[in-house]
């Protein structure tokens, strides 16, 4: 799986606080990428079909959850970046990431279980 920049904020914001109406997920868009709230939309609605993401129907709005867990698939995504873009052949310091704001402390043991998996998975 190779998620956009955008699919990624997008389960950023999810994976901080969720669920999360649309117009929530917009203002975050907005910000980091000037879009109008159409382009959101229909990035939304990709995801869904992607399976990333579920879609509640509450009235006129739209409540959205994240189906992808945020250790494992940044597990995948960490370990595709460093092969495909830093050329790294081999297994990956979690130390690295013991100053992220994405990761909780007691995410970082996760994370290198799902790391070390994919390193063995590999071979």
């Amino acid at each position: 799986m190779q998620l956009t920049a955008p699919e990624l904020e997008i389960l950023k914001c999810l994976w901080q606080q969720q669920p999360l109406k649309g117009k929530e997920i917009h203002q975050r868009m907005e910000t980091l990428y000037g879009w109008s709230y159409s382009s959101t939309r229909k990035t939304l609605e990709r995801m869904a079909q992607k399976a990333y993401l579920s879609v509640e129907t509450q009235g006129n709005k739209k409540i959205y959850t994240a189906l992808l867990d945020k250790v494992p698939t940044m597990a995948a995504f960490v370990k595709d970046f460093s092969e495909r873009v830093l050329e790294i052949d081999g297994a990956l310091p979690v130390a690295m990431f013991s100053s992220s704001q994405l990761f909780e402390h007691n995410e970082l043991n996760e994370l290198e279980a799902h790391l070390n998996n994919l390193q063995k998975n590999q071979k």
